[in-house]
């Protein structure tokens, strides 16, 4: 398949568990190359499944991709093991920092280089790259990953992400349970990285206020459907997004027709 500039594309997607479990019922959205793209949606609202169908990772949870289809720079993700969709470049760093917790921090981060297919020689140099990008890891390279911070867990579930050289990376809650501070690091490396490399990234984030200042479109889900995709700008400081993750059912409807109102900008757009 020819090049394009869709690095991603997700196509009505519908997903169950144990197959008796709806969690998605149409979701799709568009990435281009280099974009950072939020996820946004209440809890139950379908992200977690939306990443881990696009990883290919469902199965590993009794899930099942029901209907839809998802293309990753041109190929069928469903038809990949999740092991080849990381030497192609799709790298997910799942909810809850899942390290390898017996293992130092060094050895958690070769472990992403030797996923990624690195050879020796590269696993050196990412190993660099990644001290470089997270200095508090080289500090802390010879600790057992679970003896560390939150932060630090987190941190090095990135940095492992990261030794496998992705295109894109998809990350799933990353700022739970972590100090404002920390989120503020995590989030402007990753800005950085998609401005200085050309990183895409994915992020389903319980923080929208966090999201949406660093990535350049959102596309928000309720009740495993795609409900609106726009850019993060036009939703920055909306009651309405924070709403969302509050308010009862009947509101978040609301909150959703509201958010679906022409902006100002797009009536400047007419």
């Amino acid at each position: 398949m020819a090049m394009t500039d869709h690095l991603l594309v997700l196509e009505g997607l519908a997903a169950t568990y144990n197959h008796a479990i709806r969690v998605l019922s149409h979701v799709s959205l568009t990435m281009r190359r280099g974009e950072i793209v939020a996820l946004l949606g209440a809890n139950g609202a379908g992200k977690s499944t939306t990443l881990k169908a696009i990883s290919n990772l469902l199965n590993a949870e009794r899930g099942q991709l029901t209907r839809g289809h998802i293309l990753f720079d041109g190929r069928d993700t469903t038809a990949l093991p999740p092991a080849e969709l990381v030497r192609l470049g799709l790298v997910p760093v799942l909810e809850g920092r899942r390290c390898f917790r017996t293992l130092t921090v060094e050895e958690n981060l070769v472990a992403g280089g030797i996923g990624g297919g690195l050879s020796r020689r590269e696993v050196a140099a990412g190993l660099e790259r990644v001290y470089t990008l997270f200095p508090h890891l080289g500090e802390r390279r010879r600790s057992a990953s679970g003896l560390t911070s939150g932060g630090e867990q987190q941190m090095t579930a990135i940095g492992r992400a990261l030794m496998a050289r992705p295109r894109l990376l998809v990350l799933d809650e990353p700022s739970m349970g972590l100090a404002p501070l920390v989120v503020e690091t995590i989030f402007s490396t990753l800005k950085g990285l998609n401005g200085e490399e050309g990183l895409s990234i994915l992020v389903a984030e319980q923080n929208s206020t966090v999201a949406l200042r660093y990535a350049h479109r959102a596309v928000v889900l309720d009740g495993g459907s795609t409900v609106l995709e726009r850019d993060a700008a036009d939703l920055r400081g909306r009651a309405e997004i924070t709403a969302l993750y509050l308010g009862s059912p009947e509101e978040s409807a609301a909150h959703l027709a509201a958010l679906r109102e022409p902006s100002s900008a797009d009536y400047a757009a007419s």
